[in-house]
């Protein structure tokens, strides 16, 4: 199974994904890029880090959302990998139909929350505001409705009455760790 990483931050999960590969826990998976919407992002180092090809692509015109000329330069980059999976894992633009029908059924995404609660932006900050007692994350196929997508798999995570906030995102980022390449290495059964 051919796996693209979409990210835009400092790439925990991205690592996560690549360490377990490394280790021979993502089943017949094998990344072969990652994607960048920023050019200084984290996660394009880990590129060279895993000996995978990791590269910045344009995203405009927008900021917050591929669409137009940015979404176009996606695409082509995603299908030139000619991937069976593609792996958003803390990228934070909202996908339209252009992209999402261009690889419908092979995008998945990694959600800070048990969804359906908490869909959107800080969903850790959203859980803990709320002050649930059971929060976690999901990995979930990516459709039009945002953090709507059919779920593969969550990992649930207790917040403590000695959590702080600190403490319990420490918590759910250890669970996302975790799940999002297990569930990968699932997938790559089936």
């Amino acid at each position: 199974m051919r796996v693209v990483i979409l990210g835009s931050g400092r790439g925990s999960n991205a690592e996560a994904i690549l360490a377990a590969e490394k280790a021979g826990r993502l089943g017949r998976a094998r990344v072969v890029r990652i994607l960048s919407d920023k050019p200084d992002a984290g996660i394009l180092a880990l590129g060279e880090k895993f000996g995978v090809p990791a590269r910045f692509v344009d995203p405009a015109p927008f900021k917050t959302k591929l669409e137009g000329e940015g979404e176009q330069r996606f695409i082509d980059a995603v299908r030139g990998c000619e991937p069976d999976l593609v792996v958003l894992a803390g990228f934070m633009r909202v996908l339209k139909p252009g992209f999402l029908n261009a690889f419908a059924g092979k995008i998945i995404n990694l959600h800070p929350s048990l969804l359906p609660s908490f869909p959107g932006l800080d969903g850790i900050g959203q859980a803990w505001r709320r002050g649930v007692k059971i929060a976690g994350c999901t990995v979930h196929y990516v459709t039009p409705e945002v953090d709507g997508g059919p779920i593969l798999d969550q990992a649930a995570v207790r917040i403590e009455k000695t959590d702080t906030l600190e403490s319990f995102t420490a918590k759910v980022h250890a669970a996302e760790h975790e799940l999002l390449p297990a569930v990968i290495a699932r997938l790559s059964e089936e």
